[in-house]
């Protein structure tokens, strides 16, 4: 069953009409995505790559596509109100891709959604894949900006902070044979939607997903709540990554919520405490597969 998106999932796009976009609404396209609308406000009825009809509002994309979930590649001084409209039009999954976002803004996102059915991933964050059974697993279901080829239908979950490792980790499960049931980039933002823990909770219950690649970064504690779950909860075999174990105490890194502070959130603790839970910790990126792989 995969989590959160399968090949079926009808899909919209907020921006199609912009550069970044198009890019990657074409190549989620090719791989096989049903994305069935776009919406830029004051370009409705215009047709994008003459199949994907253009809507001026959120509202009215839903109703007339039947559309579930939305991705986000408006920039960053809209992208909150972008959010914002689709959580009012009630998609039940939204994916911002969009960096950069004001944090006042997302403080407004994250109030509004309080109460609400919808789940962001993101912001901030390279997307969602559930790879399919074609040719390098086509005919799946890619929101975002995750380079579709990688992946390889299987049962491995990867739920990760940073784009670029989530990569990692896809590849190096695929040259192993295990494959992907879902991966989730949650993003490294300091507000954001959906958290390691949430994800963990996800791929615990569904039957597709056998073992688990968890991959964090210093600051902050979501990592250590997932382990602390995970130890008394979760029943299926996981392997995990810190990234930032050479950063200087206060110094921000890539992510913005990627900053050690009082003593917190620095690498050692988190993996000692992934250790704690009988979770197999990779000390270099290049060790994910493996370490995954040895605990199978």
């Amino acid at each position: 069953m995969s989590i959160l998106v399968q090949p079926d999932t009808k899909v919209l796009i907020q921006g199609i009409t912009g550069g970044f976009g198009a890019t990657h609404a074409q190549l989620s396209l090719e791989y096989g995505t049903q994305i069935v609308a776009g919406v830029t406000p004051g370009k409705g009825g215009q047709v994008f790559e003459n199949k994907v009809p253009i809507f001026d509002t959120v509202d009215k994309a839903m109703n007339e596509t039947g559309a579930k979930v939305s991705a986000i590649f408006v920039p960053p001084a809209f992208a909150g109100d972008a959010i914002m409209e689709s959580v009012d039009a009630g998609m039940d999954l939204i994916v911002a891709i969009t960096e950069g976002i004001p944090v006042a803004d997302m403080m407004r996102v994250r109030s509004m959604m309080e109460g609400s059915h919808s789940r962001l991933i993101g912001p901030n964050c390279p997307g969602i894949v559930t790879p399919g059974d074609g040719p390098e697993s086509s005919g799946g279901c890619r929101i975002g900006i995750a380079p579709g080829y990688i992946h390889k239908k299987g049962s491995v979950g990867v739920v990760s902070r940073s784009g670029t490792l989530t990569y990692e980790a896809v590849w190096q499960t695929t040259l192993l044979g295990l494959g992907q049931s879902t991966c989730v980039g949650i993003g490294g933002d300091p507000i954001n939607g959906t958290s390691h823990l949430d994800i963990l909770k996800l791929f615990n219950d569904d039957p597709d997903t056998e073992s688990i690649i968890m991959i964090g970064e210093i600051g902050g504690s979501a990592e250590e709540e997932a382990a602390a779950w995970a130890k008394e909860n979760c029943n299926k075999p996981i392997a995990a990554f810190i990234a930032g174990a050479t950063a200087p105490p206060g110094r921000r890194m890539g992510h913005a919520g990627a900053i050690i502070s009082g003593g917190k959130g620095t690498a050692s603790a988190k993996k000692e405490a992934l250790k704690e839970a009988g979770i197999a910790v990779a000390e270099t990126p290049s060790e994910m597969g493996s370490a995954l792989a040895n605990i199978l």
